[in-house]
């Protein structure tokens, strides 16, 4: 995994070792002497990561952590704060400060690998959600309204049912916003889909068996949902394998058994409250996502998307070599619609025109307004026979039943006219069909409306 990670330690001999670690893992590394070039270096380069001393003599690693988290261009760098000091409370310190993890020297290197992979791992996934909400706002979607905060649920699996609900008696005073629940290996397993899962687990490694936590970690890590809960794990001192190898499948945080509950408390509330921000960015940026490929009266697709979406159906017919087809639907006299009736009762033409057309296509089929009344319909792997029933029914549909209006005003008999063009065994351009569909439909206008018009391929 790429990334530039900032060593800052004051000691020259230290960096060096350090930076021979990490390039040789394929690294980038840049070097501060002290704290306050640490603060310049972050805020000029923008590392990915920083690994920091905690003691240096012009600013502490607690100070510079503390003004980098207060910065908004350096808030979302992950922090690992390394000492000599075995100090619980320095450690308390560090992580109230902001920092994401806490070291003692001498470093063992396979568990500070794993835990470099692991902190890089998460900013890119931050920094992809940030950019799909940049590009959402982009288009036009500003941010939605916050709604009214939900409590965090906190799931705790350990080896026993009795020492799982001593961890919750130890960590309700330091979590009392929070749900606590105990479960057991199977019932965080066996939720139903429809029932929201916990934001955040703290597994015990070892469960019935050895490594048994792990196990359970994968599985929760491959469930759509559960795939984004944060997973902290409880594993023994000195069990430095398990340890990394919980990093690397994917856990957000690590602590070691027997925990301080307050340190725990404190590692639980930093992920619940990531997780909390991640889940916020994916709604929106999924219903900004939403809101820029469909159209808003409709619920259909609109251009944006059915154009693209067009193209890549004509990529897989070339490479199957299986004909689709094209329909562009026009309702007729639609002007006349809203002028004698009203805008409302134009609007509600096209709203029951698109449920009519969905409720008689495929699930595969492709339906979009492209237009003011216009819209297209794509039919893959389908021969011209088939196409032109599909069509033809989709005719009937449309002048089967009137419409009801707004407010009781009667209902309206509506008709539409319909040009098929059938891709050449997948062949040919996406606009060249587009433009023989569009000739079939105005022949249909011209035949006097309310009928399908055929664009056969070229003999």
């Amino acid at each position: 995994m790429p990334g530039r990670i900032l060593v800052a330690d004051d000691v020259a001999t230290n960096r060096i070792v350090m930076k021979v670690k990490l390039s040789e893992a394929c690294y980038e590394v840049l070097q501060a002497e002290g704290g306050r070039r640490a603060l310049d270096l972050a805020r000029a380069e923008r590392p990915d990561l920083i690994l920091m001393d905690l003691v240096m003599p012009d600013m502490d690693g607690i100070a510079v952590c503390r003004q980098l988290r207060a910065d908004p261009a350096t808030a979302g760098i992950p922090v690992i704060m390394i000492t000599a000091q075995r100090d619980s409370a320095a450690k308390m310190r560090a992580l109230k400060a902001g920092a994401d993890d806490f070291l003692s020297k001498p470093l063992d290197d396979v568990i500070l690998l794993a835990r470099v992979r692991s902190l890089l791992r998460a900013r890119e996934t931050a920094q992809e959600l940030a950019l799909h909400d940049g590009t959402r706002r982009a288009l036009g979607f500003h941010e939605a309204p916050q709604g009214f905060a939900i409590p965090g649920r906190i799931a705790l699996v350990a080896q026993r049912r009795e020492l799982a609900l001593g961890w919750k008696t130890a960590l309700q005073p330091h979590l009392p916003g929070a749900r606590l629940e105990v479960l057991s290996r199977n019932a965080a397993l066996a939720r139903p889909e429809a029932v929201k899962a916990p934001d955040v687990y703290a597994i015990a490694a070892d469960l019935d068996r050895p490594r048994a936590g792990l196990s359970l970690l994968s599985d929760l890590r491959a469930r759509a949902a559960t795939r984004h809960a944060a997973v902290v794990m409880v594993v023994d001192d000195g069990a430095r394998e398990a340890a990394a190898m919980a990093l690397d499948l994917g856990a957000s945080d690590l602590v070691t058994a027997p925990f301080d509950p307050e340190e725990m408390a404190l590692r639980l509330s930093t992920q619940l409250a990531r997780k909390q921000q991640a889940d916020r960015l994916r709604a929106s940026v999924k219903d900004g996502l939403r809101l820029a490929v469909t159209d808003p009266l409709t619920g259909l697709f609109n251009r944006r998307y059915a154009l693209p979406h067009l193209a890549r159906i004509a990529e897989r017919a070339r490479a199957s070599g299986r004909p689709f087809a094209v329909l562009l639907i026009d309702l007729d006299r639609f002007k006349a619609i809203n002028d004698l009736h009203g805008h409302a009762a134009g609007d509600a033409v096209l709203a029951a025109m698109a449920q009519r057309l969905t409720a008689n296509l495929r699930a595969v089929d492709l339906t979009a307004r492209i237009g003011g009344e216009e819209f297209l319909v794509v039919l893959p792997d389908t021969a011209l026979d088939e196409a032109a029933a599909t069509a033809e029914r989709l005719r009937a549909r449309i002048n089967a039943t009137p419409v009801p209006l707004p407010g009781g005003a009667g209902a309206l008999s509506v008709s539409a006219s319909i040009g098929l063009a059938l891709s050449e065994d997948g062949a040919g351009c996406v606009d060249a069909l587009l433009a023989r569909a569009d000739r079939a439909l105005y022949a249909a206008k011209a035949e006097g409306r309310n009928k399908v018009t055929v664009s056969c391929p070229a003999a």
